[in-house]
Order: structure tokens, then C-alpha cells, then sequence
């Protein structure tokens, strides 16, 4: 069985550990307060999750997921990465984060700063479009009428497809959009960002993008 590590666990992280559970992962989640603090929603998650620590979530994932304020991926673990496939799920909100000059600009993008932060690893850009509350009541089984979409974005394709596969066990049809530097086609203030679509959908909104010099 899968396991997936979680490094955060806060709306999305959660939400996303409560599908994994369901549909037959294995979940070690971690915050960034000790894993002391995730005791109710490993209780809640059952036998097949455990909460550790960024460490441990990042070493014994086989895919691990950053769901952390973008502020915060400079702590995110580097060598339990190495090798590893890792979804980023992060938007930007300088509210929340501060400026980032190079987000503000527009040269690079969430995903790719933290493949910078993480040299060894194949992120993927996934699941930072859609409410979190919706990951557990949109998804539906394969090949339902209407289907939501999500996408992924990536430089590897193996990655890409591994992640491919966890969206549509969650019960989404996975949208690929290119490498991870096109992964602003689907962030904030983008025609689908946290819009349901259904694949077909999803892709005319992401050829609609636009950067924000360019609006």
C-alpha cells in the first residue's frame, strides 16, 4: 500500500489525508507544532494514519504533499526528499505571506520556488484549486457524467503520472498542463481557479489565462 506524507496539515492537508485514508493509503501527517497536536485527526483518521514529524512525513511517504503558507517552505525538509515525488499545493497571498519580488514580477512561479528549495526532488503542482471542504464531496468514480477536473503541472513525467493516478483514485479527472512553469495558469485570479470543471472545461480556462501584466 502507498503511503503518503503530509507536511501540514491544516485545510487542505487534512481534507487531502481524510481522501487518502478512504481510499486505501496509508497517512503520516505532520504540522508544525509536533505531532502531539494532530491526535484528534489521527483518531478520527483510524488505523492507517499516524502523525510524525516533517522529517518522518517526508521520509516515509512515497509521495509526499506540501500544504504549508508559502512563507513556511524554507523549513520543508531537503535530503528525505531526494529522489522523491512532491505536490506542491501552494498559493500565493502576499496578505499572508509578504511581498515575494519574484512572484510579484511574475519570473517564477510557487511550484518552482520550491523546486529550488528542493533541487533533488520532481515536484508537481496539484490540488491548489479547489476548496478544501470540496475534496471530499466533488469527487466522483470514473467516467461519471460531469466529472470535476483537476490538473497537475511537472517537469517529470513519471511524477506527473503518479500524481495523475492519486487525482483520480480521489475521484477527479486529471488535467496535465505542461511543465511546472505554466503552473500559474491555474492560480489565483485565473479563469478556473477554484471553479468546478469538468476536464474539457478546465482546459479552455487554463488556455484562457492570463498573467497579470498582460490583463
Amino acid at each position: 500500500m502507498t503511503t503518503l506524507g503530509f507536511i501540514g496539515a491544516g485545510h487542505i492537508g487534512g481534507q487531502l489525508a481524510r481522501l487518502a485514508v478512504e481510499h486505501g493509503y496509508n497517512v503520516v501527517i505532520s504540522n508544525s507544532r509536533g505531532p502531539e497536536t494532530l491526535i484528534d485527526l489521527v483518531d478520527e483518521l483510524g488505523d492507517h494514519a499516524r502523525a510524525g514529524t516533517a522529517d518522518e512525513a517526508a521520509r516515509d511517504g512515497d509521495v509526499v504533499v506540501v500544504a504549508v503558507p508559502l512563507r513556511a517552505i524554507g523549513a520543508v525538509p531537503v535530503e528525505p526528499l531526494a529522489g522523491k515525488t512532491v505536490v506542491d499545493a501552494n498559493n500565493y497571498y502576499w496578505q499572508r505571506d509578504g511581498r515575494i519580488a519574484e512572484l510579484d514580477n511574475e519570473s517564477t512561479t510557487t511550484s518552482e520556488l520550491l523546486e529550488a528549495h528542493l533541487p533533488k526532488s520532481h515536484v508537481v503542482k496539484a490540488f491548489n484549486h479547489i476548496i478544501a471542504a470540496e475534496l471530499t464531496t466533488d469527487g466522483r468514480p470514473p467516467g461519471t457524467s460531469g466529472r470535476r477536473a483537476l490538473v497537475v503541472a511537472g517537469d517529470d513525467a513519471e511524477a506527473k503520472a503518479r500524481v495523475a493516478k492519486v487525482i483520480d483514485r480521489f475521484g477527479f479527472d486529471p488535467v496535465d498542463i505542461g511543465p511546472l512553469a505554466e503552473g500559474w495558469r491555474i492560480q489565483r485570479d485565473t479563469p478556473g481557479y477554484v471553479q468546478r470543471r469538468t476536464a474539457d472545461e478546465l482546459r479552455a480556462d487554463v488556455a484562457a489565462a492570463r498573467r497579470y501584466r498582460d490583463r
